[in-house]
């Protein structure tokens, strides 16, 4: 059995063949391209094309806000996309596949789940830290995708009163712990660096001692952090796995994080929640989006 996993961010659109044991055996991947809506469509038009390969199932992981019922998505960190029918125009694609829609940070969960660090766990959290901060949520071994399908989104939960977030809120984790806010928040503190410097490029001079950029990714891990514990207080979980971009930036995360966590989730049934880095790396999203087919019993009935 093979299956098209497809993942959709606003840095990069990604597609791979996934076997039934959840490795990948063919992966494409291009930047998302600036354009109208069916510009962006046609990079996943080209991905699909290039792999040209007879699939059992096609999954779809999308960064969010998307609404399931209806097969569309209104991605933060892609403006074009404003109910776009995606769920419909992928099926065109694919008209006698099964064709399943999620959200990105849950399809990262999933791929955790299935072959990754949450492997064994049974209620966890994974966490996408790069251009924006995605998240989802497994809960006694199944995928809780919500009413809508946008359970987990942690990148829009508020850690703080200040500053607006695009997504209309203020405070968001997504303004001081993405890749772009971390950049931007270390510029206005007087980082010095190339116009095209990246978060990449914060990990690097960070790691090199500058004060400024280490204090990007302490003020970053602070807010992931505190969400982490909010959320497994919440939901009773006992792992928060933390992939994407951001995060390959190691323990210049990783520890601020897992300070803010033992400070905040103080209650005896979260005091041993466990935050590891994520496995699967860049393949995550495909991997986890494929198993929205080649994995059905994990799935929840999807809504009408």
């Amino acid at each position: 059995m093979a299956y098209l996993g497809i993942d959709v961010g606003g840095t990069k659109i990604a597609a791979g063949i996934v076997d039934g044991d959840g490795e990948v055996l063919e992966r494409l991947q291009v930047p998302t391209p600036e354009g109208d809506a069916d510009t962006v469509f046609a990079a996943i038009e080209e991905c699909v094309r290039q792999l040209d390969t007879e699939v059992d199932g096609v999954g779809v992981a999308s960064a969010g806000p998307l609404d399931l019922r209806a097969g569309t998505v209104s991605p933060v960190n892609i403006p074009e996309w404003r109910g776009f029918p995606l769920r419909d125009r992928v099926r065109q694609l694919f008209p006698d596949n099964n064709v399943v829609l999620a959200n990105d940070g849950l399809c990262m969960a999933l791929g955790e789940h299935w072959v990754g660090a949450g492997r064994g766990t049974d209620d966890l959290i994974g966490l996408v830290v790069s251009t924006g901060v995605g998240g989802g949520l497994v809960l006694g071994g199944r995928a809780y995708p919500g009413r809508t399908g946008n359970a987990g989104h942690i990148g829009h939960t508020a850690v703080d009163v200040e500053p607006d977030c695009p997504c209309g809120g203020v405070g968001c984790v997504e303004v001081r712990a993405s890749g772009p806010n971390l950049v931007t928040w270390a510029r206005s503190q007087g980082w010095k660096a190339p116009d095209d410097a990246d978060a990449k490029a914060l990990a690097d001079a960070a790691m090199a001692g500058d004060k400024i950029a280490n204090a990007a990714f302490e003020r970053s891990g602070q807010a992931v952090g505190m969400a982490i514990a909010a959320t497994a207080v919440m939901f009773d979980l006992e792992l928060a796995v933390v992939g994407g971009g951001v995060a390959q930036a190691g323990e210049l995360l990783f520890a601020p994080i897992r300070s803010a966590v033992a400070r905040h989730a103080k209650l005896t049934y979260v005091s041993d929640l466990r935050v590891v880095p994520a496995e699967l790396g860049k393949d995550a999203g495909i991997v986890g989006a494929a198993s929205l087919v080649a994995r059905p019993a994990t799935m929840p009935t999807p809504p009408e």
